[in-house]
Order: C-alpha cells, then structure tokens, then sequence
C-alpha cells in the first residue's frame, strides 16, 4: 500500500552483469531495491458521498497533481505539487467557478523514473512507468502518510460536488525490456506476469511501446489488476478510471476481444458497478486501434474529434462534413454497436500532444529540450500557427488565435458526448510548442498561474454554464432516434437559411454551417425533459457572414448566448447575423412546440 525507493543505486536492479545482458549480476541488489511499507489504513472519512454525476452530464479536467499547483501563489509553498495542494482552497475554488464535474489524474499509482531519463538529468513527469498499483505516488505527498493525504484530497473533492477518476496504466510496468531493472513482477514470475515473445522468450512482446506487455491473459495477473481496481474504489472512494492502452486489457490471447476476461470481470464486479470507465482504445500491437469497439458500460477517447476539429477551426479543406457529424456525437462510430453518444469522450487536447494555446500558435512541434534531437512526438499535430510561429507582438494574427482558441472550447463544450478539457487550457497555458513533454517536470509543464488568461477562464466557464443549464447538449440518445414526419430534432441549414444539400456538404471549400437543436423533447440523464432551442452559427473560414436565420426554424424570439469573436456580444437579433472569420456564434430562444 506504499513503497519507497528505489535508491540511486539502481545499476543494481538489472538482472544482467555490466555489459553483459547474457550473463546475470551476481551482486546484492538489496541496498537499491523499492520497499514495501507496513501502512494503517484507518481513515476518517466523515460523511463523504460521491457525486455520482451522470456520465451524460460530466465535464472532465485532466490534468497533473504536480503541475496544477507546483506554482500556485495562493497555495502554500509546502502543499505545491501535492494531493494536499490539489484540494487547497484556491483549487477547488477555481475548478468550481470553471464548471467542471470530474477531475481526472495522470498517474498517480506509485511509478519510478526510467534510468535513461536520469541519465539525461530529466525526470518521468507523465508517470506512465507504474511499479505499485495499490500505492499512492510518493513524490506527491506533502506530509509522510501518502495515502492519509490522498484520501483527504478525494473528500475536500467530493465535498466541493467533484469526482476524481484516475488514469491508470495496467497495460505494462517499469520494469521495461528484457535489459531493464527487476523491480517485482519480473522476479516473481516472469512468463505469468509478461507476454514473452514466443520466438525467443527472454525477450517480451511489446505491444504498448514500453518494452513490456503485461500478460491479462494470465489469472494471476487479472486478480492484480481488478484487486488494484477494486482497492481504489472500496479503500480510496475514486469514483472511476480512465485506462491507459486498453486495447491490450482486452487481448486475451492476441487479438482484441471486447467480450474477453478483463471486460467480464469488470462488468460482473459490483464494487466497480458504479464507477466511470473510459478506455484509450489503441496500442501498437496487431490491429491496435480499436475507437468504438469498446464494451456498453465504457466510453472511449475519441481522436477522430480532436482531429476534425482542428481540422475545421484551420481551414482544412473538406472538413466541414466529418465536423458535423463530430458535434453530434459521432454517430457512425457508436451508434451501430447500440451505444450512445455519451460512449464518445470529445477532446481537442489532452496531456500528449500542443496545449490549445499551442494549437494555435505551431506548425511544427519543438521538442528538443526533451534530448532526441526533436524525433519524438507525433509531426501530424493538425495545427496552425495562425500567421506566425510561436510568440509574436502581431495583433492580427494574436486575434485570429484568440478566436480559434475560444470557437474550439466552443465546439468541444456544446458537442454531444461527454467534453474532456486539458487541464491548463483554460489559462492559456503554452509549452512552447513541446508536444510531448512527458519528461518535463519543470516551469515548460507545470502551470503559469501569474499570467493566466482571465478572460479565457471566464469564457469557458461561461460555456461550462451553458452546457449544464441546457440538457440539449447532454443528450443520451442520437438526435434522429426521437424525430418523427413533421418535428426534426436536428436541422442543418446554409448561409442563405436554407437546408444543408449534398452538394454543400461534399464542397472541399465549405466552411460555414448552423446547426439547429429543437428542444421540445430532450433525452438526457434526468428524464425526458424540454428546453430551449438552440442555434450553432459556425463560420471556419477566412471572411465574416451573414447568417440568415431559416425561416422553416423561425427569426423570432432568438438571443445570442456566446459569440467566440466578442465574448461581450448579447443581445436579441434578427433574422440575420454576422458571425465574424473563425467564429462560432450560440443563439438561445424558448422552445417552440
């Protein structure tokens, strides 16, 4: 339930002499090794009750403990870049006015930093090297009880109305290729706890791109991973978990089988029966990728939206039809299998890859303060630099960066689904075009809170409200399912008012389109209820347009709710709007029946 270690002296954990990897290392490794502690478990957990917030209803915030407040002013310097941090005041304050439901943590099961990273004087920031999957990460502790301070995160948490799920990383451990250190599993019984590569079983199979694959096809190793799972639960209240290369958990022998053992056992275990459960839905193994293939219960990662969005919001040509059917739910991956569109977690960041703020600012990834000469990291990053690269003075092109940022938190937040936000984002934050800081722990990752954008936590917060004061945009069913001959509950509409045609759609240079949400009758987590009409102005282009409202819709009674050009815009309009170059434009009137 807590480890420590290992010491510095961790030449000793190879299994293989200096030089050697043939021969083994006769030396005693007991000065170096990781050590369990003895723990009490006993907590006072007061009256803490989960939120139980329906997954239709959630806002996810991923983001790091360390990073969110290692430079927090309002934070005491001795709880920065802690679980004790996390649940200080000043956060819970800032989560709450953001409008987020459910905070989820990059690894925090206990992990240990990859020998060539402290080669290099770098550190395994991410924390996707896990070793102990019952342990509190102890480097995130403010005081000497890891997990008394994490359980007391999860209630100020649960207290101030927000879930905590964790992203947790069953798929392989630290203790790499067949040349890495023998921290536990290795020892204890190698060809159990690893896939080994049948042509030569000294070395693994390596389906995550780690150097190892831990083996669910072994029930040993299925006991681990749900005793780890339950144990978060039962001992620590999470309320869910976001899974790292799932696809793997789900090869039961080879090939992916979303009715295999791993999938089962969780779907029958009743401590899990309430829980979130969000897969990463690929791995480098054979036929890896795997987005909508996933179980009923679970939702997926869905990096097809990431890609059409930005897509869109840069001008790519014959974008604009796979970004309508991304802000309804992205029906032809989920619908088919039965699912909903809540099986699709939206995202336009996330930890891997440009921060929004970069999006906007990049062509090209700058990675080499991470010490592969700028090798690492995907080059396919579906980003513009907006005129410029990197920082500039040019108040042309900062403007067109302003309203890309804010008409891309726009889709993401009223986009059927379930919204996930990158933690940051929100403040403007930059790596300064690193998409793959992983091994950046330092001032590049964690957050800049004295330069934070005011006026973009506003905005998006302001969306936030929108979305959970309408439940037309938390659907829990397809927006075709409940239409009948005369009563649409979904409309595209043209520029000029008038229907969405083949023709508009299959345009390469098409890059203007309103979206209409009746909301007579809205399927959501409460129930069937009723709500207001929408209308989504969406202008991707490079000029302002006229929108004219369609008549079939109705000009009367409309009210601008967000305008990404003029956050201060409100007011009733007419039949006719202007939705400025790269802007998106939310009009709100009362139902019509």
């Amino acid at each position: 339930r807590m480890l420590e270690g290992p010491s510095k002296e961790r030449h000793l954990l190879r299994g293989h002499a200096p030089g050697e990897p043939h021969l083994p290392d006769g030396r005693d490794s007991a000065p170096a090794a990781l050590r369990s502690v003895v723990v009490d478990n006993a907590f006072d957990w007061e009256d803490d009750t989960a939120p139980a917030i329906p997954i239709a209803d959630s806002v996810i915030y991923e983001v790091h403990v360390k990073g969110l407040t290692a430079r927090h002013p309002d934070v005491p310097e001795e709880l920065r870049g802690t679980y004790a941090g996390l649940a200080h005041p000043a956060m819970l304050g800032h989560l709450q006015a953001l409008g987020v439901t459910t905070v989820e943590l990059l690894p925090t099961q206990h992990f240990v930093h990859n020998q060539f990273l402290l080669d290099r004087g770098l550190r395994n920031y991410w924390g996707y090297n896990t070793v102990g999957f019952f342990a509190p990460h102890l480097e995130y502790a403010a005081t000497e009880d890891p997990i008394s301070e994490f359980k007391g995160m999860v209630r100020l948490l649960h207290a101030a109305g927000l879930e905590v799920i964790l992203d947790v990383v069953y798929n392989h451990t630290a203790e790499g290729n067949h040349l890495g250190p023998t921290l536990a599993f290795r020892g204890y019984d190698n060809q159990a706890y690893y896939r080994l590569d049948p042509s030569n079983r000294a070395h693994y199979l390596n389906w995550t791109g780690t150097g190892n694959t831990l083996n669910l096809g072994s029930p040993v190793v299925l006991q681990l991973v749900m005793d780890s799972l339950r144990y978060w639960v039962a001992e620590m209240h999470i309320d869910g978990f976001r899974f790292d290369l799932a696809t793997t958990l789900g090869r039961t022998h080879s090939d992916f089988d979303p009715l295999g053992a791993f999938f089962g056992a969780v779907s029958q275990d009743p401590t899990l029966r309430r829980t979130k459960l969000i897969a990463e839905p690929w791995d480098v193994g054979p036929n890896g990728y795997r987005v909508g293939q996933f179980p009923h219960r679970w939702s997926e990662w869905n990096d097809g939206y990431r890609d059409t969005v930005r897509d869109f919001w840069k001008a790519t040509p014959s974008s604009l039809g796979s970004f309508g059917n991304a802000v309804t739910g992205s029906s032809p991956l989920f619908e088919t299998s039965g699912r909903s569109p809540t099986a699709s977690v939206n995202f336009v960041t996330s930890h891997d890859g440009f921060t929004l703020a970069d999006v906007v600012a990049y062509n090209e990834k700058h990675n080499r303060a991470n010490g592969e000469t700028n090798r690492d990291g995907h080059s396919d990053n579906r980003s513009w630099n907006s005129g410029t690269e990197g920082p500039t003075d040019d108040g042309t092109v900062r403007e067109i960066r302003t309203r890309r940022t804010r008409s891309m938190a726009t889709s993401l937040l009223l986009s059927q689904g379930v919204p996930m936000l990158l933690g940051g984002d929100e403040l403007g934050r930059t790596q300064a075009g690193n998409n793959n800081a992983y091994n950046q722990d330092n001032e590049l990752s964690w957050f800049d809170w004295e330069h934070a954008d005011t006026e973009l936590i506003a905005f998006f917060g302001r969306l936030t409200d929108l979305r959970r004061n309408h439940p037309t945009f938390r659907r829990t069913a397809w927006l075709h399912e409940h239409a009948d001959a005369d009563h649409d509950l979904v409309g595209w509409f043209a520029p000029d008012g008038g229907p969405m045609t083949p023709a508009h759609w299959d345009d390469p240079e098409g890059r203007v389109v309103a979206l209409h949400l009746a909301g007579r009758v809205v399927h959501c987590a409460a129930g069937t209820v009723t709500d207001d009409d929408a209308l989504l102005l969406f202008n991707g282009g490079f000029d302002d347009v006229d929108f004219r409202i369609p008549a079939t819709v109705g000009a009367d009674g409309w009210h601008i709710a967000v305008d990404s050009t003029d956050p201060a815009r409100a007011g009733a309009v007419s039949d006719t709007v202007v939705v400025g170059k790269f802007g998106a434009t939310v009009l709100m009137r009362a139902a019509r029946t």
